[in-house]
């Protein structure tokens, strides 16, 4: 496409969309491309405001066939400019690198040993999600990381890349391809699907990505740092809401990333094996290489004098060897001798330290500092034989159900769920002081609770197989009660996962996810009573510190966007004070989606905003959907992003904070998060027929049609709000420029707040309601209520809309007025041109795109059966999301 004049200033978004355009004039033809050119340039028109008044964009001229090649365009040109966007760091923020984090420390009087005496107890953990917020194919995101792997040849002034493609013309058959890409999936997807999807990121950027950066770290910190970053994943384990996760999605899970971690262990070897060529003529060698090389059985007379390559046979055939006992599969290169498997990754790792060591000894150790052998020695630390970390995740009403018959099969208790509370809880704390099972092979069980026992089963055969490193975490969704956490070491009890005694052991840590306002509000009681139980407070002490998951999706959905913020602020620090009192050492674990409705924003925002003393150097963060791509879908993205959260990590907890402003702002935050919860509640469950005016306002049922991901879309057959999953309903809101779930009752309650000048304060020198304005600000941006009003009018009953969406025209013209008020802005974005931007670089290509969106709604909605109405419908929604980018 021609380029867009003052708004595309990245030379970036100029090239690959001339590319773009060249590519749809060669393949979808000249009268194509000047429609699409047309349309194109009246929006940008339209944006700039060199056309007054309305523009007619052309939209009605078009045909079926060319609104879904259209549509196609405009999608991938936002694709290409997000591209081109990430590669220059637009979304990066300044400072978000350890290094900087160091500097700034320092300014403060923290050297870098109060760094390294953190790190040694430090845990961060990006973990992947299958949330469905992902629209694109893996196909088209292959394509688009490719084009970026050229990008980066033409960055360094090559002509040729090293197969010798010309660069230039490869960028071009790369957006050839993609335009010949189908873009949306026939089928949904399935568990095993969403496992590889995964396993592609952790296999081709995190196991590459992380031993550089660490390399990069022990150079900034000048000694070796501890390995306190690893990835995580709830994919193949979280079955909370999705009846397609098993026992043997958690098998296949940890299998494939068995195979894939060995199989980068095995090819690392073999290139050291190649590198390593010192002769024992020329150099003194250590006695313990020696001893591996005499052990390996390899006596090839050409290798007799190499006794490194000789040690590096042995380490690959025992490796091999390991390959095919976890994973009953040969590895790809087969090994030149014989050896016995390792019994786990720790004795590989004393074999590769031998290595190192040795050569450390000689040449004032040059050969041993890093290199390939470092990041080798860094990934097995790291990886394991495991790869990720997999948590597992299950509904508390299920484990309610499944303790409930095992207990009453077992003759121990015929109505476990009408006991109360302590009821409960006594019953339960007796069964965990014994080592007899409940379970027997001879009783016969419903088809829920066999199916949660052979998930427990595959946990502890995995244990046993790949080492505890495999599975830590099991989430309690829903947690309400200590009952809630003392039936998960119920069921672990089953396996041998739990163990009584005078110092009970649990190998995998129980989590209670707080979600709801209400949940978040009683979470300190429920911590309280749990770590006074005298077998939990002996497991939670030995092992150091408890996880607390808490949720950002379903308590934006139940209170609104501020009083979901401020309620897990305030959650987090009254558990700090629990965790204390227990002398318990606390993990947060944030569940944040990728919009701002669901806890997106930048992730060093967020932990730097996080209440003094709650990260203490421990924090997992949630990375899901299209999130992930856009995180890490490229090594250098990866490299940028995983910083960030290790810069924030050590702000957060090293960062010395001024306490002598946080009472009088709590108290002010306090009043304006109870109008603004009023505010938003009164219009979401409290306006009649607002369930039906949100569902026809917008393409949530259209949603439904993507197939992008296994779990189904609410937890129930129930349309009410309360049993939507949080994911459509803020995906819907983004899709009609609403994006309701992020600001709405904010302005209000700013609004009726007295004290401006108050709030101007807190936005300027306290980073919790510095961090939230800003999320909200890209929020207000990316809306559009003129476009949202034409969604208002899919809404049948008229009478409904007029009542209802005038409440929310209104309420983001309040909520826009404030936050420029608060922030001292004239306009949106004022002081963040670089975003600003970004966002009115994708405007006039999503306008088109909702406008085409609501005509085919309207016409399916009519009854119009033609197939291509239902394909122009969800390539918009594609095509929107891609734009919009942290739409889910």
């Amino acid at each position: 496409m021609a380029e867009l004049p003052s708004i595309a200033n990245n030379p970036d978004v100029r090239f690959l969309g001339k590319l773009l355009g060249d590519v749809i004039r060669a393949y979808g033809g000249e009268m194509l491309f000047k429609r699409t050119e047309y349309i194109r340039a009246a929006s940008v028109d339209r944006h700039r405001g060199v056309a007054g008044g309305e523009v007619d964009l052309g939209l009605g001229s078009l045909s079926l066939d060319e609104t879904l090649d259209f549509v196609r365009g405009f999608m991938l040109f936002s694709m290409l400019a997000n591209l081109a966007e990430d590669r220059h760091g637009v979304a990066a923020e300044k400072g978000a690198d350890v290094a900087s984090a160091l500097a700034r420390l320092a300014e403060e009087g923290i050297d870098k040993s109060a760094v390294m005496a953190l790190l040694d107890h430090a845990l961060i953990v990006p973990v992947l999600t299958a949330h469905p917020t992902e629209v694109r194919r893996k196909s088209m995101i292959d394509h688009r990381n490719r084009i970026a792997e050229l990008m980066a040849l033409k960055d360094a002034g090559l002509a040729e890349t090293p197969e010798g493609d010309d660069v230039e013309e490869a960028i071009y058959r790369q957006i050839a391809l993609l335009w010949q890409t189908r873009v949306l999936r026939r089928e949904r997807l399935y568990v095993t699907d969403e496992v590889e999807t995964a396993l592609s990121y952790l296999r081709d950027v995190f196991l590459p990505t992380l031993p550089a950066l660490y390399q990069r770290w022990d150079r900034a910190l000048g000694e070796r740092t501890p390995s306190f970053l690893r990835p995580g994943s709830w994919i193949g384990g979280d079955r909370d809401g999705n009846p397609f996760v098993t026992a043997d999605s958690l098998r296949t899970a940890l299998g494939r990333s068995c195979e894939a971690v060995i199989g980068f262990y095995l090819e690392a070897l073999s290139e050291l094996g190649a590198e390593l060529s010192i002769s024992s003529e020329l150099a003194s060698v250590d006695e313990s290489v020696l001893a591996l090389a005499e052990a390996s059985g390899d006596t090839g007379p050409s290798r007799s004098d190499e006794p490194y390559r000789r040690a590096l046979t042995g380490i690959y055939a025992r490796l091999a060897a390991t390959h095919l006992k976890l994973t009953g599969k040969a590895a790809a290169r087969p090994a030149a001798v014989k050896g016995e498997p390792y019994a786990d990754p720790q004795a590989l790792r004393s074999d590769l330290v031998a290595i190192a060591r040795a050569l450390r000894a000689g040449g004032a150790g040059a050969l041993s500092s890093g290199g390939a052998l470092g990041r080798l020695i860094r990934a097995v630390e790291t990886f394991g034989f495991h790869l990720a970390t997999l948590d597992m995740r299950q509904n508390s009403a299920v484990h309610e159900r499944v303790v409930a018959e095992l207990l009453k099969v077992a003759g121990v208790e015929d109505d476990y769920r009408a006991l109360g509370e302590s009821q409960r809880v006594s019953l339960l704390r007796h069964e965990l002081s014994n080592a007899r099972p409940l379970t027997s092979p001879f009783a016969d069980y419903s088809d829920e609770t066999q199916s949660e026992l052979a998930i427990v089963r595959a946990a502890a055969e995995a244990h046993a197989k790949y080492g505890p490193g495999c599975i830590t975490n099991y989430i309690v969704s829903m947690a309400q009660s200590v009952s809630d956490l003392l039936e998960i070491n119920v069921l672990l009890k089953e396996v041998g996962l739990y163990r009584p005694g005078a110092s009970p052991t649990a190998a995998i840590m129980a989590v209670p996810l707080f979600e709801t306002i209400g949940d978040l509000e009683a979470a300190p009681e429920i911590m309280t009573e749990w770590f006074a139980l005298p077998e939990a407070g002996a497991i939670t002490r030995a092992r150091g510190f408890q996880e607390v998951m808490i949720g950002y999706s379903d308590s934006n959905k139940d209170g609104g966007y501020l009083t979901s913020t401020w309620s897990l602020s305030k959650a987090s620090t009254a558990l700090k004070a629990v965790f204390e009192q227990a002398g318990v050492g606390m993990q947060l674990f944030h569940g944040r989606g990728g919009a701002v409705g669901r806890g997106g924003g930048s992730s060093f925002a967020a932990i730097r905003a996080q209440p003094d003393g709650t990260v203490q150097g421990r924090i997992r963060i949630t990375e899901q959907g299209e999130v992930i791509a856009g995180k890490y879908g490229t090594r250098e993205s990866a490299m940028v992003n995983l910083e960030a959260m290790t810069a924030a990590t050590l702000l957060a907890t090293l960062e010395p904070v001024s306490a002598a402003d946080q009472a009088r702002f709590a108290g002010a935050m306090e009043r304006i998060s109870q109008d603004a919860f009023t505010a938003y509640r009164d219009l979401v469950y409290g306006t009649e027929g607002f369930r039906t005016f949100f569902r026809q306002m917008t393409p949530l049922t259209e949603i439904a049609g993507l197939k992008i991901g296994s779990r189904p879309a609410s937890r129930t057959k129930s349309d009410k709000i309360e049993d939507l999953r949080a994911i459509p309903w803020v995906f819907s809101w983004a899709q009609a420029r609403v994006m309701l779930p992020g600001w709405y009752g904010v302005g209000q309650a700013l609004a009726a707040f007295e004290d401006k000048g108050l709030i101007a304060e807190m936005a300027q020198g306290w980073p919790f309601f510095a961090a939230m304005l800003g999320n909200m600000e890209q929020v207000i941006a990316k809306s559009d209520m003129g476009i949202a009003e034409r969604y208002a009018a899919l809404v049948e009953d008229r009478a409904l809309a007029q009542a209802i969406f005038p409440r929310i025209r209104d309420g983001w013209q309040v909520t826009y007025d404030a936050l420029l008020a608060a922030t001292g802005q004239s306009h949106l974005l004022e002081k963040h041109p670089a975003l600003d931007a970004s966002i009115r670089l994708r405007l006039p290509y999503i306008e088109p795109l909702n406008m085409l969106q609501i005509e085919l709604i309207k016409r399916r909605r009519a009854g119009e059966e033609d197939e291509r109405v239902g394909v122009g419908i969800l390539l918009s929604i594609n095509a929107i999301a891609t734009a919009l980018r942290n739409s889910g």
